[in-house]
């Protein structure tokens, strides 16, 4: 059989790997659906989505003109994701009180040198 991207196949799964599901699609030919192909979101085990000789509908997403390779997808058929009805709301782990804002240099450079000479005379009692 001549099969194009985009087709729409029924074929039989005939191995189960880490990495993904092979699809037998005809006597002679063979497909892969990669792990990240077999559904939306994360996959843990592909032995516990698939079981040998399973048939399955999958598209074909890409055939290897010089292997004849045929790279193929369950997700790509399913409907999207549906996201729930209210977004979600982000939040930040901040402290509204304290205003941290922008200031020139100039106001809090006196701070910081005060704080370094702190620090230098420090370190030098320590090493006496």
């Amino acid at each position: 059989m001549n099969y194009r991207i985009g087709d729409i196949v029924t074929g039989k799964v005939t191995g189960i790997q880490a990495y993904g599901v092979f699809v037998m699609l005809d006597e002679k030919t063979q497909g892969l659906i990669h792990i990240s192909e077999c559904q939306h979101g994360f996959v843990k085990d592909l032995s516990d989505l698939f079981q040998i000789d399973q048939v399955l509908e999958v598209i074909i997403l890409d055939i290897d003109e010089y292997t004849q390779k045929i790279s193929l997808s369950l997700r790509a058929l399913q409907t999207d994701i549906e996201l729930s009805e209210q977004p979600r709301r982000k939040h930040y782990w901040t402290n509204r009180k304290v205003h941290t804002g922008f200031s020139p240099i100039a106001v809090s450079l006196p701070d910081h040198v005060a704080e370094q000479l702190h620090d230098l005379e420090a370190k030098k009692g320590v090493q006496q």
